[in-house]
């Protein structure tokens, strides 16, 4: 008999907790075991590696991690979902290795150890792309993340140089490792039915471009030139370099043509130009 959850058992486990789903939380519950089955399938876990979840909500593909021998550290920020899910698999999976974190994703800074070498998590909408920058730069252990996401935020994490949607979600995650789309996922396996599609996005971990700047540094550039993205790079990066003439001999130094556009560049040419900024 499977441990996960359906969708009357999703609906019955909120009244007894007396839990409604929050649009403030970005709350959407999974309740479908096949689409629950096809994430855990598509995270590429290695055996018994342990996992980070984010948002683990009811429990359901918490239970779908543990069901296939993967420990799970579950960080949730509603105080009752977090008190009621060791108690939910407990029910269904006693054995089951569970560590439930009670805390905002973007305020987690330590995890116990062992680290978890993957992250996957249906995301929750509204704080999707910081939560999974803000993991990525907290913890290096993760070498490999899945998300379920908004299919408007998919699309954009996964976007290459030159995309209609490639923009500063894009070129920030491929600082980190190469992304892909991994699926789309509709809206009838979601309580409440959510009024968009979803898709999963797999992050496989890789070195960031070598460069002399910081990671700050590389992401103030990405910020500058997005910010006015219709303009050429010598006027939207004036700002961050000081002057226009700044800007240009920056771009310049770092082999990028000063009539370029942000959305033309890859990661790689943003930490040339971060390295190539004058120092006063």
């Amino acid at each position: 008999m499977s441990a996960l959850l359906g969708p009357a058992e999703i609906r019955a486990l909120a009244s007894e907790l007396g839990v409604r789903p929050t649009k403030s939380r970005g709350q959407n519950f999974l309740h479908d075991a096949n689409t629950i089955r096809r994430i855990v399938r598509t995270a590429d876990l290695e055996p018994g590696e342990r996992v980070l979840e984010i948002g683990p909500g009811l429990g359901s593909l918490t239970l779908g991690l543990l069901e296939q021998g993967h420990p799970v550290v579950a960080v949730e920020i509603d105080p009752a979902l977090a008190r009621a899910l060791p108690i939910t698999v407990d029910a269904r999976l006693p054995q089951a290795d569970l560590t439930v974190i009670e805390s905002d994703a973007l305020a987690v800074t330590e995890l116990p150890s062992p680290e978890p070498t993957a992250l996957v998590a249906n995301l929750p909408y509204n704080v999707a792309v910081p939560v999974l920058l803000h993991l990525l730069t907290a913890f290096p252990a993760l070498r490999t993340a899945l998300v379920l996401v908004q299919a408007e935020v998919a699309d954009r994490l996964a976007a290459p140089p030159g995309s209609k949607v490639y923009g500063v979600p894009s070129a920030k995650a491929a600082w980190f490792g190469d992304v892909s789309r991994a699926g789309a996922v509709g809206p009838a396996v979601f309580w409440p039915v959510p009024n968009v599609d979803s898709g999963l996005v797999r992050l496989v971990r890789r070195d960031p471009p070598a460069t002399a700047a910081t990671r700050q540094e590389v992401f103030a550039v990405i910020d500058a030139a997005f910010a006015q993205r219709r303009k050429m790079l010598r006027s939207a990066l004036a700002p961050w370099a000081g002057s226009s003439a700044a800007a240009e001999a920056a771009l310049t130094a770092a082999g990028v043509a000063p009539t370029a556009r942000g959305e033309t560049l890859d990661v790689a040419a943003f930490a040339r130009i971060a390295a190539a900024r004058p120092r006063v």
